[in-house]
């Protein structure tokens, strides 16, 4: 069998290696339409998403850090806040640091809520004038406190003295308003109202201490016409500061009634 000569084996070979180079190119072009339709096929919503939105803040060093929020945070909340005690600290709200407001052209203003607060908690709002922005960001005390618990049953109007209470470590965070954490506070202080044993000594449940008490020797002061009058009494009934009592009159034995201003001075109401 008669071979091919060369110059024809390098005809069909060249005529092969068109074709595969015309096979890649095809398939280069339906991969690369492959593509540019898929992209175009894609929804709006992902497009967006791909881009920064414009109102969300820059990140690195266009925005304020974190750490100086806190600490602007914290120092204010110290100043709101009674003393810590030594088995007590404080908790920080958590800051995203991927919404950090921008950098404050001007000092950042770091006030207390609005109202009131309790003891173990308050919320202090961070203020910029330039680029206008505030956050709040809440603190509350964690730990233990110390805390004033009665040791038996109180009758309303007594006069607490150290024998009528305990003192006990509690979770801050199961405190109620108001809770009495010093001994010294409480002494001298009396009873607005019955106080069960072992209830939370609260400030809402005392008065202030009692200045006349029954069968003390008090002076009665009596204005009428811009003129004062001074005589001697005894006190009928206990009294508390501003409160009325009860008394007599020994001069006369007339026995009327009048406020307890301080300590052994009754005055008397018009009659």
């Amino acid at each position: 069998m008669p071979q091919p000569s060369k110059t024809r084996q390098r005809v069909v070979c060249r005529g092969l290696e068109r074709e595969r180079a015309q096979q890649r190119a095809r398939a280069l072009q339906w991969l690369a339409g492959l593509v540019l339709s898929g992209a175009m096929a894609a929804p709006s919503h992902a497009l967006e998403s791909a881009a920064p939105a414009a109102d969300q803040p820059m990140s690195g060093s266009a925005t304020e850090a974190v750490s100086t929020l806190e600490a602007l945070a914290r120092t204010r909340a110290v100043a709101e806040l009674p003393p810590l005690g030594a088995h007590q600290r404080l908790a920080l709200g958590a800051l995203d640091a991927r919404f950090a407001p921008p950098r404050c052209l001007a000092p950042i203003e770091p006030v207390a809520g609005p109202g009131g607060h309790p003891r173990d908690r308050v919320t202090i709002e961070l203020r910029c004038a330039t680029p206008r922005w505030h956050l709040y960001v809440p603190v509350r005390v964690l730990g233990t406190s110390t805390v004033l618990l009665a040791a038996h049953a109180i009758v309303a109007g007594t006069v607490l003295a150290e024998g009528d209470f305990r003192v006990e470590e509690r979770d801050v965070q199961e405190l109620p308003p108001g809770y009495m954490d010093e001994p010294k506070t409480a002494l001298g202080l009396a009873a607005g109202r019955p106080i069960a044993s072992g209830a939370i000594i609260t400030n809402q449940m005392l008065l202030g201490s009692r200045v006349v008490q029954r069968g003390q020797s008090v002076t009665l002061v009596a204005d009428a016409g811009g003129l004062s009058v001074r005589m001697a009494g005894r006190a009928l009934t206990d009294g508390l500061v501003n409160q009325r009592v009860r008394v007599q009159n020994l001069s006369s034995g007339k026995v009327v009634e009048g406020i307890a201003r301080s300590d052994q001075v009754v005055e008397i109401i018009s009659q």
